[in-house]
């Protein structure tokens, strides 16, 4: 989990610092727990401050609000709206990342080039750590697809033509994501415009138990569907290379030789 100290997390919540020790005094916002004399807050920090952002611009004053967190250990209304977030904010991808050196990231791909160091970056699949004369060390934020693209460069697969088929599947995977969020953005506010929040417990009760169910059936639904398009295509695609290789006179099932020599079935 990520770590900030209260200037870190005010940016990227967007917020001041004044108002995260306002939040704290009125208790909005929960404690940071404390490495010697430093404040250390986290990701739940985050999620929490931009949920009050969220209702303040939406109309929420901070004594609502407050009456809210109040009952938190009862499960009052802010609460489910607060577990409504982390439904939705939860991470889909369940990849641990890896810390690797930079000569270990080389020999694990097989290259140094800048521009391939570029990509997988520009990608998400590899973050480097800054040094005074250039990243020594790189976080591999998705173990399995790196090591796989670096068996495939084992086997004579260029880096570069992996990177431009990575590109095109990321590409459809927008696309198909867009398509399940905003279906189950639509399905969430039925009967409601858009951007509404749940005003009591039982509304929020009811989103949240929808959103978990959207998510889990979707991300079923979105892999089973991957298997079968897949299943399809590779039917396709091998009948298609097969007509190749006959048209080509490749086809291993075909001897030109048997046609014309008599002895050679004997």
């Amino acid at each position: 989990m990520t770590e900030y100290r209260i200037d870190d997390l005010a940016r990227v919540a967007g917020t001041t610092t004044r108002n995260v020790r306002g939040y704290q005094d009125r208790g909005l916002l929960p404690r940071p727990f404390r490495r010697g004399r430093i404040a250390i807050y986290t990701d739940a920090h985050v999620a929490r401050l931009k949920v009050i952002n969220d209702l303040l611009k939406r109309g929420f004053t901070i004594r609502h609000i407050g009456d809210f967190l109040t009952g938190v250990a009862r499960g009052d209304d802010l609460t489910d709206v607060l577990g409504l977030r982390e439904v939705v904010s939860e991470r889909w991808s369940t990849t641990r990342p890896t810390i690797v050196s930079a000569d270990e990231l080389a020999e694990m791909l097989h290259t140094t080039d800048p521009d391939h160091l570029r990509r997988l970056t520009e990608f998400g699949l590899i973050r480097p750590e800054p040094g005074d004369d250039g990243p020594r060390s790189y976080v591999i934020r998705d173990p399995e697809t790196v090591a796989g693209y670096g068996r495939l460069v084992a086997l004579g697969i260029t880096l570069s033509d992996l990177l431009d088929v990575h590109a095109e599947l990321d590409r459809a995977m927008d696309a198909a994501a867009n398509t399940l969020i905003s279906a189950g953005r639509r399905m969430v506010t039925t009967g409601h415009s858009d951007g509404w929040i749940p005003q009591t417990s039982e509304e929020s009760s009811e989103a949240t138990r929808l959103l978990t169910e959207l998510r889990r059936s979707g991300q079923v639904s979105a892999h089973n569907a991957l298997d079968r398009a897949l299943d399809r295509d590779m039917a396709r695609q091998l009948a298609d290379y097969l007509d190749a290789a006959r048209e080509s006179g490749h086809d291993p099932d075909h001897n030109p030789t048997a046609a014309t020599d008599p002895s050679a079935g004997e």
